[in-house]
């Protein structure tokens, strides 16, 4: 079974890195800009995770590339990718809808991610994790990850994704 052409376009850029890497174009239904998120494991474990709320390239193939980039070499929680550990990673991408604002009783931990904003702090998390079953769950790991106390107020907004993986 052949890879997902988005798949493919984040090894090619992990590989050329620090290479300029120009994808190529896709056809519908992924031509159009979207905030993309890329997670790279590494037999099971995380290896690094970044992405893009909204989209800062033209298309999505480029987002997909340049944000394959930051996830597995500018994620703080790891050092950067090296090549002879590329064959081993499995990529995710996960492409969002346009987040919109909610309250807590229309959150899904399974089918939405959540977006916690307090100010200029902003903390994300992509729906469907191992382990966070609860929206508290959620709310609470946001606030951890963009230091927002459980005190201050906060504005909530959800995002749907659709998950290609290998």
């Amino acid at each position: 079974m052949s890879e997902h052409p988005l798949i493919v376009i984040a090894r090619q850029a992990l590989e050329a890195h620090p290479g300029r890497y120009v994808p190529p174009e896709l056809g519908d239904p992924w031509r159009e800009p979207r905030g993309v998120f890329v997670t790279l494991k590494k037999h099971g474990a995380l290896r690094g995770c970044i992405g893009h709320l909204a989209p800062t390239e033209a298309t999505l193939a480029t987002e997909v590339a340049v944000v394959s980039v930051l996830a597995g070499h500018d994620d703080s929680r790891f050092p950067p990718v090296r090549p002879e550990e590329l064959p081993e990673l499995e990529v995710e991408i996960s492409i969002l809808t346009p987040p919109e604002p909610t309250t807590l009783d229309q959150l899904d931990p399974r089918r939405y991610g959540v977006i916690v904003i307090s100010g200029w702090r902003r903390g994300v998390l992509l729906p469907d994790l191992d382990g966070v079953d609860t929206v508290d769950q959620q709310i609470h790991i946001c606030r951890q990850k963009a230091g927002i106390s459980d005190r201050a107020s906060v504005r909530l907004e959800r995002f749907e994704i659709v998950k290609v993986a290998q």
